[in-house]
């Protein structure tokens, strides 16, 4: 199973002890030299500790799952069926007789500045009614505003208002952990505060599959439900990862955890400070892997880069040239090994800045600056262009009214009416959803759609409700219709 570490969990005790019984004619270890002994552990990490787990919160939050109404439907289908994630879309878990109740749960977080901004976990947090932080000597603080919070890379801010300055921490660099490091996870696994485990860094640069940033540092310290949100210290007592997610088949520990780098969530965290929301590059291509076949065909001499399918209508991509099977080899001065590397890349760039890109067209490579946009999404939605039935971008899909060209380009029945999508963004909540370019939004939250501003507009009246997804009514070229449920941020 893998799952975040803070779902489905079962205690776990391990013990491993090992023993060197030396025999007639042996060498002792005493007598050999520093380089001829097995590498050591920190003899302690007391010291470290100590200094650090005043910065350590516990984080419980409390949700109200609320009655949904006489004759609502309720979820009745097996967690395992094939309608799991359909139903995950429209219901929550509630009580068997419907009625109002309130959820409890526990992670962890840590303090980065004294005035009372802690870090955690989105998932820890996400849909709370309220949030408080619990403090090693005792001290509970309400949470009174979440600066921002980003589900791609799971990382939320939060800031309390405390009575004196908090003892914080501060970030290390994670990009020179190298496998082996010594590591120290603080946090709060199943509701025992303060708890700290030690370990290696067993990886680094993990995709895990759990988004298009992946870039996870695995380690065998022991995470565990609670730990969500903590911190990863090096051996300086700094922050080097915030731990995250786990891969067990018990839900306990063992010994496969994995957090956000803190080159990764300085980033981040510095964006949902300065404005409440990530502020991604956006290059507006559809990418995919170069495989062995393709190699030869494309002259690279063996298989790398980022293949270049598509490029989205008057994007950043499109305005600097760049075309259908170019291949990416090189963004901003980062070499682009595999397809995963060039979204991480691209995402920490600077919206507006100008990016050199080396591409490889028909065996020669050329060099092509781009000025790069912002991630649609990671903004409000805005017109594409100053046309006001230009196209526009929502949810990483590219909308545009359905012209005469557009139905004949897409092939789209005559029957079919609404606005068609033109471009989706990969990892996009769109993308997640399975909507593809040539889909015709036909409804919004059950009103009919014709232009990419009745799209907006529907949106617009979503967010402002306080709901968290938007449901639309899709319709394929030949004109069948599905229901898709998209979470809006």
């Amino acid at each position: 199973m893998f799952g975040r570490s803070g779902r489905n969990w079962a205690w776990c005790l391990r013990c491993a002890c090992a023993a060197l019984i030396l025999g007639a004619g042996s060498i002792p270890l005493a007598a050999l030299t520093p380089s001829e002994t097995f590498a050591k552990g920190p003899a302690s990490v007391a010291d470290i500790a100590e200094g650090l787990q005043d910065a350590v919160v516990n984080i419980s939050t409390t949700q109200t799952l609320k009655d949904r109404g006489e004759g609502s439907p309720s979820r009745n289908g097996p967690k395992s069926s094939p309608f799991d994630e359909l139903f995950d879309d429209f219901f929550d878990d509630e009580d068997s007789d419907g009625s109002p109740r309130k959820v409890s749960s526990l992670g962890s977080g840590f303090v980065i500045d004294p005035s009372g901004l802690i870090v955690t976990n989105n998932h820890v947090i996400e849909g709370a009614d309220e949030i408080i932080a619990n403090f090693s000597d005792g001290t509970k603080l309400k949470v009174i505003k979440i600066l921002g919070h980003d589900p791609e890379t799971d990382l939320a801010l939060l800031q309390v208002k405390p009575r004196k300055p908090l003892k914080a921490v501060t970030f290390g660099d994670s990009s020179v952990l190298r496998v082996g490091d010594w590591v120290m996870a603080i946090g709060n696994p199943f509701g025992l505060g303060g708890s700290l485990t030690v370990g290696v860094v067993s990886a680094v640069k993990r995709d895990i599959n759990a988004g298009p940033y992946d870039n996870f540092i695995q380690t065998d310290a022991a995470i565990n439900r609670g730990n969500s949100g903590g911190p990863l210290f090096n051996m300086d007592g700094e922050v080097v990862g915030v731990n995250t997610a786990i891969i067990s088949p018990t839900g306990g520990s063992i010994g496969i955890g994995f957090a956000v780098p803190s080159k990764t969530a300085v980033r981040v965290l510095s964006q949902l400070k300065e404005f409440g929301e990530t502020r991604r590059g956006w290059l507006g291509v559809h990418i995919q892997n170069v495989t062995d076949e393709m190699a030869s065909t494309l002259g690279l001499d063996t298989p790398r880069g980022a293949l270049v399918a598509s490029v989205t209508p008057n994007g950043p991509a499109d305005s600097s040239g760049i075309k259908p099977r170019d291949v990416i080899l090189d963004f901003g001065g980062q070499t682009i090994r595999s397809m995963r590397d060039l979204p991480r890349a691209v995402a920490s760039g600077t919206v507006g800045a100008d990016v050199p890109i080396k591409v490889l067209r028909d065996g020669d490579i050329l060099d092509v600056t781009v000025t790069l946009g912002q991630l649609p999404g990671s903004k409000k939605v805005e017109p594409a262009s100053g046309d006001s039935d230009g196209g526009r971008e929502l949810l990483g899909l590219t909308l545009e009214p359905l012209t005469a060209d557009l139905r004949a380009k897409f092939a789209i029945s005559g029957t079919v009416d609404g606005v068609v999508v033109t471009a989706v963004e990969p990892g996009s909540p769109g993308e997640k959803k399975r909507i593809k370019a040539g889909d015709v939004i036909v409804e919004v939250t059950q009103e009919t759609v014709r232009r990419p501003e009745d799209v907006v507009a529907r949106l617009r009246a979503v967010r402002e409700s306080g709901r968290r997804r938007i449901l639309f009514l899709l319709a394929n070229a030949d004109g069948d219709l599905r229901l898709v449920n998209v979470p809006v941020s």
